[in-house]
């Protein structure tokens, strides 16, 4: 029998592998990519088996992750790396690939139960991750929706990373070339803040860095600090 089940996410590409996904799915689906499409008479009105959030950063109504299956997709092996900017917080403390931990949601941050996890490369922009994170988000909703997956409590150490805060996307003592170009292409996405210096009155804004061996190129956005107050 066909079930009704709904994808949130706020990101352009998340719909765009929404329409791929259906094109070919048995089961109704839905996209809600605004918050206050989500509520609990609309949700109640589509019955979902599952809601499956991917970008989300708003808050979801308690009503809803406790009467529906609520699954979350999240850059980290989870208890690893609860909490906020983990690809951020992993490339800066110099991972190179992780898991993508899809989880039941529930009233703690990133706390509840794993369906499933995948090896995830961070390889590329922070742009170009979240796109292939997407991607594999997919493939993860499809083989939980038909093996019927069911959760596991997370087992391991939690790790908790913090938020990370716009002021913290300024580059400060570099180690070398390789550690710059990570930490311009962990910022280098739709939404965040570039990673930037400030010089002599001006702030240097980076994006686009592409590294060669021993050397570095980028693109520069060079404004007045005065103009950005």
């Amino acid at each position: 029998m066909s079930e009704n089940n709904i994808v949130v996410g706020c990101k352009s590409w998340n719909k765009e592998h929404f329409d791929q996904f259906t094109k070919s799915a048995q089961d109704r689906w839905e996209f809600i990519a605004d918050k206050e499409s989500l509520n609990e008479a609309v949700v109640d009105e589509i019955n979902p088996k599952y809601i499956f959030f991917l970008h989300w950063s708003y808050k979801v109504p308690k009503a809803i992750f406790e009467k529906y299956d609520c699954i979350c997709f999240h850059m980290t092996d989870l208890p690893f790396g609860r909490g906020g900017s983990p690809l951020q917080n992993l490339i800066v403390r110099g991972y190179k690939d992780t898991f993508i931990s899809a989880f039941k949601m529930v009233e703690d941050y990133d706390a509840g139960p794993i369906y499933l996890k995948k090896k995830f490369s961070l390889s590329g922009s922070a742009q170009e991750i979240l796109i292939k994170a997407s991607e594999l988000s997919f493939v993860m909703i499809e083989e939980i929706v038909l093996d019927n997956i069911p959760p596991k409590p997370q087992e391991g150490e939690v790790v908790l990373f913090k938020r990370r805060r716009k002021e913290q996307s300024e580059i400060k003592e570099p180690k070398d070339i390789s550690s710059i170009y990570d930490y311009i292409r962990m910022l280098d996405a739709e939404g965040y803040p570039k990673a930037f210096i400030e010089l002599d009155g001006f702030k240097f804004e980076f994006d686009s860095a592409k590294l060669n061996g021993d050397e570095m190129v980028a693109n520069v956005k060079i404004t007045s600090i005065k103009e950005n107050k």
